[in-house]
């Protein structure tokens, strides 16, 4: 990695090393094509070399740089591994050693990703998410809208599964009660969902109407029953590392001795200490990406792993169309926010979507048991081929089943 020290270099000299840098990706400083960046105050140079992936954030907010497509620019700039290339400031360093030496996920401050992200506006999400409001990676293989392809991830989750009517579902992360509305509602099963968000609860609880489904405010650590089978979608990001132990105990201690686990979440190929200071500051506070290691690690000798299947090239997709949608009905929300927070839930939505077009980042699915499956675990899953939907040539586990 090569740091560039801002001590010899004038104004000019720092837009020729950003150019130099940016060209390796393709990108021209206010350039023609829709991924030029275009840029509106000269000090955004010395602030980007100076904070990285911070300073870029927080001057897209400010207006200082622009791009026609958000999505295309990081694409090309993750590609060519610009990130790497930028000297890191002293506010990640300082991020890095919070999270190496403080637990920033203990329950104390557990519910403050629900106050800071989740409890931003039911307004927002509203608007943005599917008609279900599954705030996680949606499935796209052989649907084109979203309410289609959020079902189909649905529907994917309870047949691995392997729900019937009558069973008892944990969700850890429940959002706003989708999965469990929806497996209650085509399965026949009962769900406790437990969430850090107070806006969350209220919505679910309108949304459930008199299905089998008790939604928490509760910490998943809190949590002491049994259950047939545990889910959690797109909640383990703000476990922490230093937790990840601590939740495969908590869903050993509260699962049965023949039920199955299944935990979705977004994944970095390399071991991280936490977020980007940006991610950390706006969007996701106290929250990281796990890698393949650390998942591993915190579960060896609990859990048999049945599955590992990586979703991840479908969050592109889901990203641009929740920001379709955010855009789009921005005139109906923006009374509630200010320009500045629509820059940058943009800067949030289209980063990461040109994050997982470059495979920068994943999505797993796993499927645990206790002890193994006997015989084996028989898996459905939707083939990506040409964006048809082939389905697998693996036997089916489980039939779709109406409640009464």
């Amino acid at each position: 990695m090569q740091n560039y020290s801002l001590e010899p270099m004038k104004k000019n000299k720092l837009k020729d090393k950003a150019q130099f840098l940016l060209d390796t990706a393709g990108i021209e400083i206010n350039g023609t094509r829709p991924f030029d960046i275009q840029v509106h105050d000269e000090r955004l140079y010395k602030r980007v070399f100076s904070q990285g992936e911070l300073g870029l954030g927080e001057a897209y907010m400010d207006g200082w740089w622009d791009v026609e497509k958000v999505d295309d620019f990081f694409y090309k700039v993750i590609t060519a591994k610009l990130q790497h290339t930028i000297q890191k400031d002293w506010n990640t360093f300082y991020e890095l050693a919070k999270a190496q030496l403080f637990n920033l996920q203990k329950i104390s401050r557990a519910f403050e990703i629900g106050q800071k992200h989740y409890d931003v506006g039911n307004d927002l999400y509203k608007v943005m998410l599917d008609k279900r409001m599954t705030y996680t990676c949606a499935l796209w293989d052989g649907v084109n809208n979203l309410d289609d392809a959020q079902e189909a991830k649905l529907d994917l989750v309870c047949r691995k599964l392997d729900l019937k009517p009558g069973q008892r579902v944990l969700d850890i992360g429940c959002g706003f009660g989708s999965f469990a509305i929806y497996a209650a509602q085509k399965y026949g099963v009962s769900v406790v969902g437990v969430t850090v968000s107070k806006e969350q609860i209220d919505l679910g609880n309108v949304m459930k109407k008199n299905l089998p489904v008790d939604l928490r405010f509760q910490d998943y650590r809190d949590v002491n029953e049994k259950f047939d089978h545990i889910v959690s979608l797109g909640m383990f990001e703000h476990v922490g590392k230093k937790n990840y132990r601590t939740f495969m105990k908590v869903v050993d201690r509260c699962l049965k001795e023949d039920g199955t686990v299944l935990i979705q979440t977004i994944g970095s190929n390399i071991s991280l200490h936490g977020a980007s200071p940006w991610t950390n500051r706006y969007i996701f506070p106290n929250s990281m990406l796990p890698s393949i290691q650390q998942i591993g690690k915190s579960m060896e000798g609990i859990f048999t792993v049945e599955d590992w299947q990586n979703i991840g090239a479908n969050y592109e997709h889901t990203l641009l169309a929740w920001f379709e949608n955010f855009d789009s009905h921005w005139e109906d929300i923006k009374d509630n926010y200010t320009e500045r927070f629509y820059r940058m839930w943009k800067f949030y939505l289209l980063s990461s979507g040109g994050s997982f077009r470059a495979r920068r980042l994943q999505v797993w699915q796993l499927v645990l048991s206790k002890t193994g499956i006997p015989g084996g675990y028989s898996r459905k899953r939707y083939l990506m081929t040409n964006g048809r939907n082939n389905k697998s040539h693996d036997s089916e586990i489980g039939k779709k089943t109406e409640p009464n």
